[in-house]
C-alpha cells in the first residue's frame, strides 16, 4: 500500500479551500473582502484554485478610506483586472468629505467611520450574507477568538462570548434573517506560512512589502516615510519637519491606512529575505499599526462593533 502525505502548507491550503467551497455551497451571496495586502493575496489565490478552471464565483470588495498608499491603489486595479475579478469599492464618502482623520477625531473614531461604517454599509447595500476576511489567529488576541464561521447579528456586530462550536471541519452555516457571517479561511495560518505560500505560488504583491531606502521621520515610535507626512499630519500640528528626516532602509510588514501604518527597518529585498526575517522576528507583525495600540482591548471593541 502506498502512503500519501502533505506538507503543512498543502494541509493549510486544503483546509482553506474546503472552507471557501463550503461558503459558496451554503450561502446565497458571498463576497471576499480585499485589503490589497499579503493575506488578501493568498485568499484570492486559494479562491482561484478552489474553483479552477471556473470563474471567480464572488466579487472582491475593497473598503477604501481614501488614505491608502498610491502603490496599493495601482496594484489593486491592475491585479484585479488581470485575473478578471469583479471589484467593488465602497467607502464612507460623507465622512471623508467632512475631513475625518485620526489627528482630528482620534484613531478609534476615524476607524469606526471610515472602515467599520463603510464595511457595514457596503455589505448591506449589496445584500451580502457571507464575507471572507483575511484575519489570522496569530495576528492579534481578539482575532484568536474568531471561529472559521463567525456569526454577526442584524447590526453586523460580534459577540465573542456567544459563538458556535466548530467540530473538526463541520461548519454551521444556518443563520437567521438579517444575520450574516464573517468567514476566515486563513485562521490557522501564521505570518510565516503566508510568506512561504507566497513564495511557493509566486503570488504578486504590492512593492511596499520589500525593503527600499526611504526618507523617514519618527512619530511616537512609529517610522513614517516622509513623502506621506502631509497625509499623516494634514494640519501641520505634529512637527514633521524636514530637519528630522533620515534615510532608512525599511519596508512595511503589514499594510493599512497611511496615518496609522508605520514601516520597520529592514534589508529584505526578496521573499527569501522576508522569510528569514519573519523566522527571526520576536515582535508582532502589527507592532507598527497604530489602530492596535490605542488600548489593550481596542481591536476586540472594534470587532464587536462590526470591524473586519
Amino acid at each position: 500500500m502506498s502512503s500519501y502525505s502533505m506538507t503543512h502548507l498543502k494541509q493549510l491550503e486544503q483546509e482553506s479551500i474546503h472552507v471557501i467551497r463550503e461558503v459558496v455551497a451554503e450561502f446565497r451571496n458571498p463576497v471576499m473582502l480585499y485589503s490589497v495586502g499579503k493575506d488578501s493575496a493568498v485568499m484570492v489565490r486559494l479562491a482561484q484554485k478552489a474553483f479552477h478552471p471556473g470563474r471567480f464565483p464572488f466579487p472582491l470588495m475593497h473598503v477604501d478610506t481614501g488614505y491608502k498608499f498610491q502603490e496599493m491603489y495601482d496594484f489593486r486595479d491592475s491585479f484585479t483586472a488581470s485575473i478578471g475579478a469583479r471589484l467593488i469599492v465602497e467607502g464612507n464618502t460623507a465622512a471623508q468629505q467632512q475631513g475625518s482623520h485620526p489627528t482630528r477625531i482620534g484613531n478609534d473614531k476615524c476607524c469606526q467611520l471610515l472602515k467599520t461604517r463603510a464595511l457595514l454599509d457596503g455589505l448591506a447595500k449589496h445584500g451580502f450574507d457571507a464575507a471572507f476576511g483575511g484575519a489570522r489567529r496569530d495576528e492579534e488576541k481578539s482575532r484568536a477568538k474568531e471561529r472559521f464561521f463567525s456569526v454577526r447579528d442584524e447590526f453586523g456586530q460580534w459577540d465573542p462570548k456567544n459563538q458556535r462550536p466548530e467540530l473538526w471541519n463541520l461548519y454551521n452555516a444556518d443563520i437567521d434573517e438579517k444575520e450574516s457571517v464573517r468567514v476566515f479561511p486563513l485562521s490557522n495560518w501564521t505570518e510565516l506560512d503566508v510568506w512561504q505560500y507566497i513564495k511557493l505560488e509566486d503570488i504578486p504583491l504590492v512593492p511596499l512589502y520589500f525593503s527600499a531606502l526611504r526618507p523617514t521621520v519618527e512619530l511616537g515610535g512609529i517610522m513614517i516615510p516622509y513623502e506621506h507626512a502631509d497625509v499623516v499630519d494634514p494640519d501641520g500640528k505634529l512637527g514633521l519637519t524636514p530637519d528630522k528626516v533620515k534615510d532608512v532602509r525599511c519596508r512595511f510588514r503589514s499594510l493599512g491606512c497611511i496615518p496609522c501604518t508605520g514601516a520597520v527597518e529592514s534589508d529584505a529585498e526578496t521573499i527569501d529575505d522576508i522569510i528569514a526575517e519573519v523566522v527571526a522576528a520576536r515582535r508582532s507583525e502589527r507592532e507598527n499599526r497604530v489602530i492596535d495600540l490605542t488600548s489593550d482591548s481596542s481591536m476586540e471593541q472594534k470587532k464587536r462593533e462590526g470591524y473586519f
